[in-house]
């Protein structure tokens, strides 16, 4: 099964976990089967439309979905699919 890496400022909401398996064909299905496993983290990673919030980046092994087929992408067993907060801020 894929695993996901959660980052750090979200391990509070997946039970202190830094890597969760995941179930699915998709990515779409494999974020359903870790906010099942976690509910927390749904408000974090999802907007009220159940779209991704705009600051969550997921990337597929070292691919940014969004040059993908977003969360439409097929994974593979052996994949490993990684949240990356965006950060803001500075001068």
């Amino acid at each position: 099964m894929p695993t996901l890496k959660i980052p750090t400022p979200l391990r509070a909401y997946a039970g202190g976990q830094s890597v969760v398996t995941v179930k699915g064909a998709k990515i779409s299905d494999a974020l359903i089967d870790l906010t099942a496993q976690h509910p927390n983290l749904r408000q974090h990673i999802f907007n009220e439309s159940g779209e991704l919030r705009p600051f969550v980046n997921l990337f597929l092994n070292d691919e940014d979905i969004r040059y993908l087929d977003g969360v439409d992408t097929v994974v593979k067993e052996t994949d490993l699919l990684r949240i990356i907060p965006s950060i803001a801020g500075g001068k």
